[in-house]
C-alpha cells in the first residue's frame, strides 16, 4: 500500500474507466426500445432517488476526505455508521442506484448495460480498495463481516 495515501497507476486506471462509463451513459443511444408499464418506469425514479439521498448522506459524512482513488487518503478515518452501516461503498451504491433507476425510467437497454458495466467496475474497484483498507485500519476485517458490499 502506498503509505502516504498517493495515487497509484492503478488508482488512475479505475477513475479513468469510471469517467468513460459515466460520459458513455449520458450519450443518447437506443439500441433496443423496451417497454415498461408506467407505474414501472416512474419507480425507477424513486429508486434513483433512493440513490441520491444514500450519496448525499455518505458524502456529508466523509466531508473533506473524499477521493475518487481506491487508495485511502492519508490521515482517514475509518467510517462504519451512518450510511457506512448500509454499505461498505455507499457511494459506489448510489451511482449504481441512480443508473439504474434511472435506466428504468429510460426503458434504455443502453444504459442497463452501461449499469452492469458500473457494477463490475465498482466490484473490482471495491476489491482493491479494501484490500488497502485492510491494511490500514485492523479492525476493517470485522467490519467487512458485518456490513454488505453494496446493498
Amino acid at each position: 500500500m502506498n503509505k502516504l495515501g498517493k495515487p497509484t497507476i492503478k488508482d488512475y486506471l479505475y477513475v479513468s474507466i469510471q469517467l468513460v462509463l459515466f460520459l458513455v451513459y449520458v450519450l443518447p443511444v437506443q439500441l433496443w426500445v423496451l417497454h415498461f408499464a408506467e407505474w414501472l418506469r416512474y419507480s425507477g425514479l424513486v429508486l434513483g432517488i433512493f440513490g441520491l439521498v444514500l450519496g448525499i448522506m455518505a458524502l456529508l459524512q466523509i466531508n473533506t476526505k473524499i477521493s475518487p482513488f481506491p487508495t485511502p487518503v492519508s490521515k482517514s478515518q475509518l467510517i462504519t455508521n451512518g450510511a457506512f452501516s448500509i454499505a461498505r461503498h455507499p457511494i459506489y451504491t448510489s451511482v449504481i442506484t441512480m443508473a439504474l433507476g434511472y435506466a428504468v425510467f429510460d426503458a434504455s437497454l443502453f444504459k442497463f448495460i452501461i449499469c452492469l458495466a458500473l457494477w463490475l467496475l465498482f466490484y473490482f474497484k471495491s476489491k482493491y480498495e479494501e484490500q488497502l483498507l485492510a491494511e490500514k485500519f485492523p479492525q476493517y476485517s470485522n467490519y467487512q463481516q458485518k456490513t454488505r458490499r453494496f446493498i
